[in-house]
């Protein structure tokens, strides 16, 4: 539930008789209907409808207000020689090979190898793809084998073959540099050229010019890979994300923040508007046919263009993307409305018909993409160990109040005092007290806790509550002198919680897959369900908490909670 912040403004038998003159189907559809409604026998023994079946009940209703997704986000994608389209999944660190008529998926390459934002074959049947969060590059070989082609590129996105079967890879975000790759290992990286511009999505034509966007430019450029020498082909993006090529070299370029395909000539640099689609592409590509296939990581989708007609067809899509952290507000009707951190949107659902809306896309709107989320009064601290940040939100009007940047992994955050957040750094192990315009003053509250999870406000002003997924425990904190008090421990990575309107705390234990309820005084744990989709494993150099599991319970104490493993909001009513 949200809290108040008090320092601020906070399926008979045959027969015949006079009436039965209707065909015998009837009748017993009439007889069916009457049993349901409860209108069947008067007479001396009184016969229930089925409507009126008492069942049996367990404690808590167990549903999924919004269903799932076999994917947790939909980045890289790319086609085998046999047209099998391959798309990759980097918080769900996996690989899925998708059947493109039926939308049915499976696994190709799973954790934690997985992590692909990019990928592509090459000539003998070898998959490569980039891991982002890692500044790795894998190889599969086609008898399965798995291999690391190179690491330490921070920010490894983009991944091509060379039409000779030379590799290169392009560093983003992270780096901006274009290096070729020695598949075999027996010479190292090559830097082509650097500080061009986050060269993304790319691809070579049959002559072995690369063509590809730059990010932050608004551009397409042609690059020789010998020489490094860089060409502008084409003008007019916003934020260009990936390009391809066709067989009659035609190159499809995919603008995301205006959701926008556009066909290039790459002789002329003459450009064709092919179809606009929702904001938020991440990559395109073409199969042997040349059909075109766009992947959406804010809608978590596949759509196959039409690049005739500018149609679009959906092959897999789902209302979230990366579930993580929510919180709940409960209006003077007793309406709930659950505030979601998406990762690539920041969302609200409503409680009772599991309607998502996206408040911020992330490539369309301005926003540090969510994570964790408490709700305090009017106001919303948001935070995300991907952009490093945390933001201060209105709740009603979703205007950002603040924003502090240049945080070590920050997982969580709480509002203290008015111009006051204290922010979990698991980066760092710490509790910070952060405050000044731009969160420039920072306090060290506690630190050497390195498996700092959530936050929660405590039972009195001064107080926080803290899970510690590698410690196993449950903790207040004392905000004015760091003091520490165990509620519980030897949990099985406590992730995220709330705290219920008779100030017990449910809290999801992720490595046991259950909900439980925490006694605040005494400690004592009861479990609430079991056998719940939670508690994805970290990719390397991640928080350990990685995605945070979301907990939050509503004044009439229903209870939500994000699955990782399946993409989905679980709603946990009490019977």
């Amino acid at each position: 539930m949200a809290f108040p912040i008090k320092r601020i403004p906070r399926a008979g038998q045959k027969y015949r008789d006079s009436h039965s003159l209707k065909p015998r189907g009837s009748r017993l559809a009439t007889a069916f209907i009457l049993a349901l409604a409860g209108c069947g026998d008067s007479g001396e023994h009184e016969q229930k409808g089925t409507l009126e079946a008492e069942g049996t009940q367990d404690p808590y209703l167990v549903q999924y207000l919004v269903g799932g997704s076999d994917f947790l986000s939909i980045h890289g994608s790319t086609f085998d020689r046999d047209d099998n389209f391959y798309a990759g999944s980097v918080m769900g660190q996996s690989i899925h090979k998708i059947d493109t008529s039926t939308g049915e998926s499976s696994v190709f390459v799973g954790p934690p190898e997985g992590v692909a934002d990019d990928l592509e074959f090459g000539p003998d049947g070898t998959l490569v793809w980039t891991s982002i969060l890692n500044g790795k590059v894998f190889g599969r070989r086609p008898n399965g084998e798995i291999f690391l082609v190179a690491d330490n590129l921070p920010g490894a996105n983009a991944i091509a073959f060379h039409p000779s079967g030379r590799l290169f890879v392009t560093q983003v975000l992270w780096g901006d540099a274009l290096w070729e790759l020695d598949l075999t290992g027996k010479k190292g990286p090559r830097k082509v050229i650097e500080n061009m511009g986050h060269l993304n999505g790319f691809d070579f034509d049959r002559d072995g010019y690369l063509y590809g966007p730059l990010l932050f430019k608004g551009k397409v450029v042609r690059i020789d890979v010998d020489s490094g020498e860089l060409t502008t082909l084409a003008t007019g993006f916003k934020i260009p994300v990936a390009v391809n090529l066709d067989n009659e070299d035609n190159l499809y370029v995919a603008d995301t923040t205006l959701g926008r395909l556009v066909r290039i000539d790459i002789k002329t640099g003459d450009k064709t508007l092919v179809a606009t689609v929702d904001p938020g592409i991440d990559n395109l590509s073409l199969n042997s046919r040349d059909e075109l296939f766009i992947t959406n990581m804010n809608d978590n989708a596949v759509y196959k263009i039409n690049t005739r007609t500018g149609a679009s067809r959906n092959i897999v899509r789902s209302e979230l993307s990366v579930p993580g952290g929510l919180d709940i507000h409960t209006d003077e009707l007793g309406i709930e409305r659950v505030y979601l951190a998406d990762l690539f949107t920041y969302s609200t659902v409503d409680g009772a018909s599991g309607h998502v809306t996206d408040v911020k896309r992330a490539l369309r709107d301005k926003f540090e993409m969510p994570m964790s989320i408490n709700l305090q009064g009017d106001r919303l601290a948001i935070t995300s160990w991907f952009t490093n940040a945390v933001e201060i939100y209105d709740r009603e009007s979703h205007e950002v109040l603040a924003t502090y940047h240049d945080f070590n992994f920050p997982v969580d955050a709480v509002l203290i005092n008015e111009g006051e957040v204290l922010v979990a750094e698991q980066g760092s192990g710490s509790l910070l007290l952060v405050s000044g315009d731009h969160g420039e003053d920072r306090e060290v509250v506690l630190d050497e806790m390195p498996g700092l999870a959530a936050l929660r406000p405590g039972s009195r002003d001064d107080k926080v509550y803290v899970s510690d997924v590698i410690e196993g425990q449950l903790l207040e904190v004392d905000v004015d002198n760091g003091k520490t008090r165990v509620i519980a421990e030897g949990l099985d990575k406590p992730e995220g919680f709330d705290v219920a309107a008779d100030g017990s705390i449910v809290l999801a234990e992720v490595g046991k897959q259950r909900l439980v309820r925490i006694d605040p005084d005494s400690g004592d744990i009861s479990e609430i369900v079991k056998n719940l989709a939670i508690g994805l494993p970290p990719v390397d150099n991640t928080p350990a908490a990685y995605i945070q599991t979301g907990v939050g319970v509503s004044a009439a104490g229903n209870i939500y909670v994000t699955s990782d493993l399946n993409t989905a909001l679980y709603k946990i009513t009490p019977q």
